[in-house]
């Protein structure tokens, strides 16, 4: 027999029951083994999950504080620039408003060939002939453009309409430019204005921008003392109605009986394109002989591209000197007290191109031409003949720099000449015009 082999006797039992019972509890421990890694390896997964949730809600909250930082950070920017910008307000406890402003301004320049030593701006109409008293090499400097003004508003009545207005003088008055005068000084409610200001037929929205504190041939500048009515008629379109005294003074002898009538339509095609069309009318009395005087212009400002932007103005006016800056005189007398009319057209045009946003630059070229009426011609004296133009016109180019927002430096040449209806002693009709202008401005 084989010594090898096991019988059923030679296993008692109680041994038996023991191997089967080993073999029963290592098998049941294994499989619990299985089932608790099983539950080890989820709940593992589980809390991977768990924290990669966690993570990205973290991560959310980082990005949306990061936003609110930079929304603060732009919102504090935009009030600390609007608070550098702002002017100082004045409040009164019947609640009215001021809000003071101006400037400090130093203008010099060298004039190679122009008229008086004693007008620092610009007398394109005025310089003498060649050869005639003519003025050259020579400096001028002066403050006298230096500005105060005075915003107001005050509540006025019930419910939330006020009353507005301005007062800001300098010191160009005079003939030497040098005493304090009026520039605005006007009130305004609802959709009226009373007072003086800009006139409503020639205004300097489409004048190409000058250092000279003046523009130049075929422009204007004109205010005057008026009552303005403002209609509008939707936002892009509005027209405005007044009666202005033009205080034209360069006609010995004038009476004004009744003011002058203006009316200006203002449309703004697109953001980048608006208009003005202009119209004015007013009698002049010399003596008890009356003409009536009349004009209309046209304005225009188109932004080109971001940057660059066109501006042109034209006016045709017959009788009348005092709304357009530079025209011979309106009427004259003859010696039979005749009036006679002058008639003439002006333009002005220029591109201004902004560089940056503290350097601009501008060319301009203004012009006007004059009718040659015989009558009026001959009411003329010999020496108005010489004093009085055919034609004027003048170029310029500049550049103005702004290193920061309170200061600003300009550089400008211009050219010009005027053609006289008659040539003096010496055969000369042409005078001319030839400058280098320079300013300083400090805004407050």
């Amino acid at each position: 027999m084989n010594t090898t082999l096991f019988t059923q006797k030679s296993i008692n039992k109680p041994t038996l029951k023991r191997t089967l019972l080993m073999s029963m509890i290592a098998m049941s421990m294994g499989g619990m083994g299985v089932s608790a890694q099983a539950q080890t390896a989820q709940n593992s997964q589980q809390e991977i999950e768990q924290l990669r949730q966690e993570v990205q809600a973290l991560r959310a909250l980082v990005e949306q504080q990061q936003k609110q930082t930079a929304t603060l950070n732009t919102a504090v920017q935009t009030q600390q620039a609007a608070a550098a910008s702002a002017k100082p307000v004045m409040k009164l406890a019947s609640g009215a408003e001021f809000n003071l402003y101006g400037n400090v301004r130093a203008d010099a320049s060298y004039q190679a060939e122009g008229g008086s030593s004693a007008r620092m701006y610009n007398q394109i109409n005025t310089v003498p002939l060649e050869g005639v008293g003519e003025r050259s090499d020579e400096f001028k400097s002066t403050l006298s453009a230096t500005r105060l003004g005075m915003d107001f508003k005050a509540p006025v009545g019930a419910g939330d309409k006020a009353l507005s207005g301005k007062i800001e003088v300098d010191f160009l008055g005079g003939d030497k430019f040098d005493n304090l005068r009026i520039r605005h000084a006007y009130m305004s409610y609802a959709n009226w204005l009373i007072g003086q200001t800009w006139s409503n037929f020639a205004v300097p929205d489409y004048l190409p921008e000058t250092v000279d504190a003046l523009a130049y041939a075929g422009g204007s500048i004109k205010r005057t003392p008026q009552v303005r009515y403002t209609s509008t008629f939707s936002p892009a379109t509005n027209l405005v109605l007044a009666v202005e005294d033009p205080k034209d003074a360069t006609i010995t002898g004038i009476k004004q009986r009744l003011p002058a009538l203006t009316a200006r339509l203002n449309h703004k095609f697109a953001d980048n394109l608006s208009v003005s069309a202009r119209a004015m009318g007013n009698e002049k009395r010399v003596k008890e002989d009356e003409e009536m005087a009349w004009g209309v212009g046209l304005g225009a400002k188109y932004e080109v591209v971001p940057g660059t932007t066109l501006k042109a103005d034209y006016y045709h006016v017959k009788g009348d000197s005092s709304f357009v800056t530079y025209a011979n005189k309106g009427v004259v007398a003859d010696i039979t007290d005749n009036l006679y009319q002058s008639e003439f057209d002006s333009i002005s045009v220029g591109i201004t191109q902004q560089f940056n946003d503290k350097l601009r630059g501008t060319l301009g070229y203004g012009y006007m031409s004059f009718d040659q009426d015989a009558g009026y011609i001959d009411a003329l004296s010999a020496d108005d003949k010489t004093k009085t133009n055919k034609d004027l016109w003048q170029a310029w180019a500049n550049v103005f720099y702004s290193p920061t927002k309170p200061l600003s430096f300009g550089l400008e040449y211009v050219y010009g000449e005027r053609k006289a209806l008659e040539a003096a002693t010496n055969g000369s009709d042409t005078g001319v015009d030839n400058r280098i202008n320079a300013v300083a401005i400090y805004n407050f």
